[in-house]
C-alpha cells in the first residue's frame, strides 16, 4: 500500500553518493495538496511520485478529455470542486485501511468485505496512479500475475481515444457522486475454488429449466438472479484501457467492481470471483465502438443484513479458441463445465428452492471464438447440477434464441441427463 510505513521513495543523493530514502505517502501526501489546476499539472504530480517508469507513459486521453471533450466550464469545475474532494478521499488511505488488505491468491478460497466508502478510497487512488510496484508487467515483477490497478492505460492514448472518453465519463461522475454523499453499504469479493473437477459422464442429474430471451440485458432484467461476467482471467479485463465487451462495460457501470483488481490473482481453470453488493453508478449504451455514457443512474436494489445491495455478479473466464474446432474436444469442454460449476454451485445447506436463478448469455463467444449453441448447453449442465435455473439472453439474436429452445425442447422431451448430454457432445467431438 502507499501509505505503508514500510514503503520507500528515493529521494536525492547526498554528497557520500548514498541514495536517501523518504517515505512515498508522505510525498504524495506533498504532491497532491499542492495547486493542481488543470491537465498538465495533474500529470506532473502523477509524474512526481512515480519516479523512474513515469516517462514511458504518456497522458494523450486525460489531455484531450480534460481541454477537448468537456467544455471549458466542466474541466474547470472537475479541477476546481472535483479533484480537491477526489485528493481529500485519497489521502484518508491510512485512517479507511488500517491493515494490510488480503490478496486473493490462486488456489485459496477466500473473502474479503470492505465498506463502500473503503472501495471508494481505494479506487481514488488509483486514478492518482498511487499504488507502486503495480506497474510493471516483467517476467519477475512481484505482481505480474495480477490485473493493473492505476489509471495510467486509461489516461494514454492515442490508441481507443473514444472508448476512453467514455470511460472517463462514468469515472468522473462515479466520483461526482460519492463525493457528494458518502455511500455506507458493503461489498464481498470472494474467490472461490473448485478443489476436485466434477464426474460429469457419470451425472444423473436431470437439465433444470432453461428459459430463453432474445431481449433484455443480464444486469437489468437478471436483477435478484446470479449474474454472469463473462471474465477474463485477469479481473476486469481491459476495462482500463480499450477493452469494451460485456465485461468492461459491466465495470464501467458499476465502477466498484475495478477495486477487484488490486487484489485478486489471475483466476485459475476451476477458480471464479463472486462480487455481492456493487452499485450501479452509470447508465451506458451501446458495446466496443458504440459505447457511451448516457447518465447518472440511481441504484434502488434492495440492501441485504449486511448492507450489501442484492447484486451478485459471478466473474468466470471462457477459453479463448483461435481455432473454432479446438473447442469441442473433450478436456476442453470439461474445462468450461468445471468453471461453470465453480460459479454456479452454492452452499448445501441452501434448498434448491432458495438459490437464485443464473441470468447469463454468449460466455466465451465473440472475440474467444465459442459457439454459443454449445456454450449454452454447458452453462445448462453446469446450472442443473448445481440446482439452479438458467435464463439466457441472446441480445437480439433471433435465431439463436429459437435454435436454443428447440434443443431444449428435444433434449427434456428424451429426459436427458447430464451425464448423457456430456456424452452426446463428446461423440460429437469425435
Amino acid at each position: 500500500m502507499p501509505c505503508s510505513p514500510q514503503s520507500k521513495y528515493p529521494l536525492e543523493q547526498g554528497s557520500n553518493g548514498i541514495t536517501k530514502l523518504g517515505s512515498r505517502w508522505e510525498l504524495i501526501e506533498n504532491t497532491l495538496l499542492g495547486p493542481i489546476n488543470d491537465s498538465y499539472s495533474l500529470v506532473k504530480a502523477i509524474r512526481q511520485y512515480n519516479g523512474r517508469i513515469s516517462p514511458i507513459w504518456n497522458f494523450k486521453c486525460l489531455h484531450k478529455f480534460f481541454n477537448e471533450e468537456l467544455d471549458p466550464r466542466e474541466s474547470e469545475s472537475f479541477f476546481n470542486v472535483l479533484l480537491p474532494k477526489i485528493i481529500a478521499l485519497a489521502l484518508r488511505l491510512p485512517a479507511l485501511i488500517t491493515h494490510p488488505i488480503p490478496l486473493l491468491r490462486q488456489g485459496d478460497e477466500q473473502l474479503l468485505s470492505m465498506s463502500q466508502l473503503q472501495v471508494g478510497c481505494l479506487l481514488a487512488n488509483a486514478f492518482l496512479c498511487t499504488f507502486p510496484r503495480r506497474n510493471t508487467f516483467k517476467g519477475n515483477s512481484e505482481y505480474v500475475n495480477y490485473p493493473d490497478i492505476n489509471f495510467t492505460r486509461l489516461f494514454s492514448g492515442p490508441y481507443d481515444e473514444a472508448r476512453k472518453m467514455e470511460k472517463l465519463k462514468c469515472i468522473v461522475n462515479y466520483f461526482r457522486r460519492i463525493t457528494k454523499q458518502e455511500p455506507t453499504g458493503m461489498l464481498t469479493f470472494h474467490r472461490k475454488c473448485l478443489t476436485e473437477p466434477y464426474e460429469w459422464s457419470s451425472s444423473e442429474h436431470k437439465l433444470g429449466n432453461l428459459f430463453v430471451s432474445e431481449s433484455g440485458f443480464i444486469e437489468r432484467e437478471g436483477q435478484g438472479m446470479l449474474q454472469v461476467d463473462f471474465a477474463n482471467k485477469f479481473i476486469g479485463g481491459g476495462v482500463l484501457g480499450g477493452g469494451c465487451v460485456q465485461e468492461e462495460i459491466r465495470f464501467m457501470m458499476c465502477p466498484e467492481l475495478i477495486v477487484s483488481r488490486l487484489f485478486t490473482e489471475a483466476l485459475g481453470s476451476r477458480e471464479v470471483l463472486v462480487i455481492t453488493g456493487a452499485e450501479q453508478f452509470n447508465a451506458t449504451c451501446g458495446y466496443a465502438d458504440k459505447f457511451t455514457w448516457k447518465d447518472d443512474f440511481k441504484d434502488d436494489i434492495p440492501r441485504d443484513p449486511w448492507e450489501r445491495r442484492y447484486t451478485e455478479v459471478v466473474a468466470m473466464d471462457a477459453l479463448c479458441f483461435a481455432k473454432s474446432q479446438e473447442q469441442y474436444k473433450p478436456k476442453h469442454i470439461r474445462r468450461e463445465l468445471n468453471k461453470a460449476y465453480c460459479g454456479f454451485f452454492s452452499p448445501p445447506k441452501i434448498p434448491r428452492t432458495q438459490r437464485a436463478a443464473i441470468a447469463t448469455g454468449n460466455w466465451g463467444c465473440g472475440a474467444f471464438g465459442g459457439d454459443p449453441q454449445l456454450k449454452a448447453l454447458i452453462q445448462l449442465m453446469a446450472a442443473s447440477v448445481a440446482g439452479r435455473d438458467l435464463v439466457y439472453f441472446t441480445f437480439g439474436d433471433k435465431q439463436l434464441c429459437l435454435r436454443l429452445r428447440a434443443a431444449y425442447h428435444l433434449l427434456t422431451n428424451c429426459q436427458m441427463t447430464v451425464g448423457g448430454l456430456y456424452e452426446l457432445l463428446v461423440q460429437y467431438s469425435q
